[in-house]
């Protein structure tokens, strides 16, 4: 049986006894009915992980005790920064968590013209939120033990003009270009996927003027949500560790 992985928001020490978060005491108490003297893998984000062990579990609370540390980074040598204008319903966790999986570091949620998504303040916080949490999740699941960022949702024009050092992409189905043409080494990437609409003519030739370079991924239309994990995918087996 696999150990659980508990992400621990906190930075761990070595032979120290903690208290698990609340929502990740729920989860060891109420979901997986665990006990004392069962094990757990711990990690805070450090690309360190911890053994433990419960010393002591109930519904409310779950005390641990933490082993030797150790690293073990799962990161790929491809830092990648997605901005993802905002789809609708659970596609946007479902990128989210996908992206993860596949190794996305930053991730921007966008707004842009036809993006389809209207969220006041109040909502637009609990989805963050919640953004962030499916991350956590997606590292507790996949091994990662670095968690990626996602960060405040802004415009696509300001996402745009950030200054970054990295290869800028933009896809673009009657683009010239494919990821596979690109030319090596290439260690950073920002990539921009639009709606489901896609980005309009002037959006395009804004991008290119902040340095974006339009790609093709193929001869299909693909959904927003496709689109994502193809691009990181293509991306990791180009410049990452899939292969």
């Amino acid at each position: 049986m696999r150990i659980p992985r508990i992400f621990h928001p906190e930075l761990l020490t070595a032979g120290s006894e903690i208290a698990l978060c609340d929502e990740a005491a729920t989860h060891v108490g109420r979901v997986l009915r665990m006990g004392a003297g069962q094990a757990l893998e711990l990690f805070d984000g450090s690309n360190l992980t911890f053994a433990a062990e419960i010393v002591q579990a109930d519904k409310k609370s779950v005390r641990v005790s933490l082993g030797e540390s150790r690293e073990d980074s799962r990161e790929s040598p491809l830092h990648l920064h997605l901005g993802q204008v905002m789809s609708r319903g659970e596609k946007m966790e479902f990128t989210i968590q996908k992206a993860v999986e596949l190794g996305v570091n930053v991730i921007t949620p966008l707004f842009s013209e036809r993006c389809g998504v209207k969220l006041d303040a109040e909502r637009l916080a609990k989805k963050h939120q919640q953004w962030q949490k499916i991350v956590i999740a997606a590292c507790e699941q996949c091994g990662r033990n670095s968690v990626p960022e996602v960060r405040e949702a802004m415009m696509l024009e300001r996402w745009s003009a950030e200054q970054d050092d990295g290869l800028k992409l933009n896809l673009h189905p009657r683009a010239s270009q494919s990821i596979n043409t690109l030319p090596l080494p290439v260690e950073r990437v920002r990539l921009l996927i639009g709606p489901e609409g896609g980005l309009t003519a002037d959006e395009i030739s804004m991008t290119a003027q902040y340095g974006f370079t339009d790609i093709l991924l193929g001869p299909r239309v693909l959904r927003t949500e496709t689109t994502a994990l193809t691009a990181i995918t293509a991306l990791q087996v180009r410049f990452g560790d899939l292969g």
